[in-house]
């Protein structure tokens, strides 16, 4: 699991260390290893902490929160709602990518892989970074929404200016934990097809509206 921390950021770290040395996240590891060892997980172990590889501390301006890594094979790569190249795209993040096309006028990509967006300060962040496989939730409740909360409350309380999408009910719960007088905070329903269908989701222009207040504070807007 030594490899599991080596891919973060070093920008992290002196936030993020003392939520190791905590005694609730050395219970977490030991369980995440054991559920390694005996099981197969996702995503691979060396990209557990992608989100915060890929996306430093000091370029963070945007947040999506996700719940869940997906559970299928070779889908999940620690970023949520983002898959790997070459790997079919999961239906909330088709209905992300259509909702950008109406929104921006960008044309549907080939790749659901995410990357590109975290390279420019988006944090893909999941509540929960681990799952077994095809067992959805499997991992929650075991450390991870606390781990993850309070990177939520570093990011809000070190920093301002940043954009919080809050995509459905269990993020939109999220809000308690963000200084919204110094942080943009957008709400909507969920881009799973549940929501999407019932008119919760399309429409939103959340990724223009991202732009506009990135643009409105200073910031680069992101390449969608």
């Amino acid at each position: 699991m030594i490899r599991m921390y080596a891919a973060i950021d070093e920008s992290w770290k002196p936030y993020l260390q003392k939520e190791f040395n905590k005694p609730y996240f050395e219970d977490l590891v030991s369980f995440v290893k054991s559920e390694y060892k005996h099981h197969e997980c996702f995503p691979p172990c060396d990209e557990i902490f992608n989100a915060f590889t890929h996306c430093s501390f000091q370029d963070t301006k945007v947040v999506i929160i996700g719940q869940d890594p997906y559970h299928g094979v070779g889908q999940a790569h620690g970023l949520c709602f983002s898959v790997n190249d070459g790997i079919a795209h999961p239906p909330s993040l088709v209905n992300i990518f259509k909702e950008i096309d109406q929104d921006l006028k960008i044309p549907y990509p080939k790749s659901g892989n995410l990357t590109r967006w975290a390279n420019q300060g988006v944090l893909l962040l999941n509540a929960t970074l681990t799952v077994r496989a095809h067992e959805a939730g499997s991992h929650q409740r075991k450390g991870w929404e606390q781990f993850t909360d309070e990177v939520i409350k570093i990011i809000s309380n070190e920093k301002k200016d940043v954009v919080f999408l809050l995509w459905g009910g269990f993020a939109k719960k999220k809000i308690k934990l963000i200084d919204t007088e110094k942080h943009y905070v957008l709400n909507s329903g969920h881009p799973s097809p549940l929501s999407a269908n019932r008119g919760f989701w399309f429409g939103n222009k959340h990724f223009s509206k991202t732009n506009f207040l990135l643009q409105q504070a200073g910031k680069k807007p992101i390449v969608w």
